[in-house]
């Protein structure tokens, strides 16, 4: 099992390099701007001493004032964890930037969370339904569809 790091601990290391980036952290996650997502992101992944190069999974909650995307992390050399989340304050056209570019595995996963609650991932190479056909309507995993 890995050890998760402290949301605290680590938002102080990324303020320090991606200034502005933190919106809150506790012991469980570190919440950054989604403008910051990508940096903040390329920075626990190229940084030695934390080297978070395992991208688990992507997915994503519906909290009716906003959606947050959730990424867990791990790195394999240092077997530990971390969580870092992003909002989405606009229901009506949510987008955060892809991290495609960093770890290969989130292609199908950020398809997944467009297909089901319609948040677009900004420079994802082929964005598009995984599970529901083009043409459907909605997005069956937020709590206002009908």
């Amino acid at each position: 099992m890995t050890k998760p790091l402290s949301g605290r601990e680590l938002a102080q290391q990324i303020a320090e390099h991606v200034p502005d980036a933190i919106v809150e952290a506790d012991e469980a996650a570190v919440i950054v701007q989604s403008q910051s997502l990508f940096e903040v992101m390329r920075f626990v992944k190229e940084t030695a001493e934390l080297d978070l190069d395992y991208l688990v999974s992507i997915t994503a909650v519906d909290y009716w004032d906003y959606l947050e995307v959730v990424y867990h992390l791990v790195s394999i050399a240092h077997n530990h964890s971390l969580v870092i989340k992003t909002r989405c304050d606009d229901r009506d056209n949510p987008e955060v930037p892809s991290v495609v570019g960093l770890w290969q595995g989130a292609d199908f996963q950020e398809r997944e969370v467009y297909d089901l609650m319609g948040i677009r991932f900004d420079g994802h190479p082929s964005l598009r339904r995984i599970f529901l056909w083009e043409g459907f309507q909605g997005y069956p995993l937020r709590r206002d569809y009908l």
